[in-house]
């Protein structure tokens, strides 16, 4: 049993992605989740320290986050990745976290054109 549902993460530590990343993490808090926040190191550790934590989600605020407003949603089991909107993160999560597959939910993003 995971001590965390979801963990959240800006891409780096810059222009404005720490602020928007904590503001997605309080969202989560105030709607009942057990979710952590964490900046420290590059996104590949923080991924790393949660697939070992257990943590089944991690949510990624990047530079898209800034345009569009929608997020990278990461299942820890596949290490899968979709593209969600922010005003449909909650339900999505919701429905993830029940273990409906990452895939079934959004967008999935092709990490090889990345």
């Amino acid at each position: 049993v995971a001590p965390y549902q979801v963990a959240v993460f800006p891409l780096v530590r810059k222009d404005g992605l720490p602020e928007k990343a904590k503001s997605v993490f309080q969202s989560l808090i105030d709607e009942g989740f057990f979710a952590l926040y964490d900046e420290a190191g590059s996104i590949g550790r923080l991924y790393y320290r949660q697939d070992e934590a257990g943590t089944p989600a991690a949510i990624t605020i990047d530079y898209d986050t800034l345009k569009d407003d929608s997020i990278t949603l990461r299942d820890r089991d596949s290490q899968r990745q979709i593209r969600v909107k922010m005003t449909e993160l909650i339900p999505v999560l919701k429905i993830f976290l029940t273990g409906e597959n990452i895939e079934n939910l959004g967008k999935l993003i092709n990490m090889k054109q990345k």
